[in-house]
C-alpha cells in the first residue's frame, strides 16, 4: 500500500520565512536603487549602487530557495 504524502510542517516554516524575507528585500531593494539612482551627484553613489543591485539579486534567490523549500515540504516522499 502507498503512503500518502503529508506537508512537513517545519520545513513549511522555513519556506514561508524564506518568502517573508524575500518581501521585505523585494520593497528594500527597488526603493534603495530609485533613491540612488536619484541622487548621483552623491560621493556614495557607486557602493549605493552595487548595494542596491545585489539586494535585488538576492531578493530573487531567495524568492526561488523558499518556493523550492515549500515545494519540498508538500511533495517530497519520506523515507
Amino acid at each position: 500500500m502507498q503512503e500518502q504524502n503529508r506537508t512537513d510542517k517545519n520545513i513549511l516554516k522555513k519556506g514561508l520565512k524564506k518568502l517573508a524575507i524575500c518581501l521585505i528585500l523585494m520593497f528594500l531593494g527597488p526603493t534603495l536603487l530609485h533613491l540612488t539612482l536619484n541622487n548621483d551627484d552623491k560621493p556614495l553613489y557607486i557602493p549605493l549602487l552595487i548595494t542596491s543591485i545585489i539586494i535585488c539579486i538576492s531578493a530573487v534567490i531567495i524568492l526561488f530557495l523558499g518556493l523550492t523549500t515549500i515545494m519540498d515540504s508538500m511533495f517530497k516522499r519520506k523515507k
